[in-house]
């Protein structure tokens, strides 16, 4: 039997060029197994369910190893236990000569480990540049003003009298909780913020 395995990082993305790829072959369609998801591990439905339908001897298609994962050591794990445990012939699509039908002899073995190592390298170095510009980028952008995640709430202007009101009990905490339109928590870090710039602002 033959089948293929395509992935994407997340949903925002097409599998089309891999979907085709797999016609190519000639990998029946009820033969790809298909997820939208990280390559960072393992930890995946429809590749799990994959490995579990492989018997010895048949061949899997990927389009390149990236779409395997992206994490060198786990890659280089995988690819054991699919060729050597399970019995399986992998083509890599993208790079003929990680195709273990052909060149089964010590030296096809050999370079193919290397290939695989290599490749399997540059997948995960890829992976942690990405990781790297992205944060990089968030960095910069926080250096220009540029605010992430929702706006802090701001504490209404009246902020001082309804804490008065509360210490004296002519409120209760769940009237001011409303007023100032803050949970629990939010009032607290509010409250420690205020009096710390009252204490430290100048005595007129």
């Amino acid at each position: 039997m033959i089948y293929g395995y395509v992935r994407v990082s997340d949903i925002s993305q097409n599998d089309d060029r891999q979907m085709i790829a797999m016609a190519e072959q000639g990998v029946p369609a009820k033969n790809i197994f298909a997820e939208k998801q990280s390559g960072k591990d393992f930890e995946r439905t429809a590749y799990k369910a994959m490995v579990r339908k492989l018997r010895s001897g048949d061949v899997l298609y990927i389009k390149a190893i990236d779409r395997l994962g992206r994490n060198y050591e786990e890659i280089i794990r995988q690819w054991r236990i699919l060729t050597k445990d399970k019995g399986i012939d992998i083509v890599v699509i993208d790079m003929p000569l990680l195709d273990t039908r052909r060149d089964k002899d010590l030296l096809g073995t050999l370079i193919s480990d290397i290939v695989l190592q290599l490749l399997s390298y540059v997948a995960q170095s890829e992976r942690e540049n990405i990781k790297q510009r992205q944060a990089e980028g968030i960095a910069a952008a926080k250096a220009k003003g540029v605010v992430f995640g929702r706006p802090p709430i701001g504490i209404p202007n009246n902020f001082g009298e309804l804490i008065q009101k509360w210490e004296r009990k002519q409120m209760s905490f769940d009237d001011m909780l409303a007023q100032c339109n803050m949970c629990r928590a939010t009032f607290y870090n509010r409250l420690h913020e205020y009096r710390l710039a009252q204490k430290f602002s100048p005595k007129v």
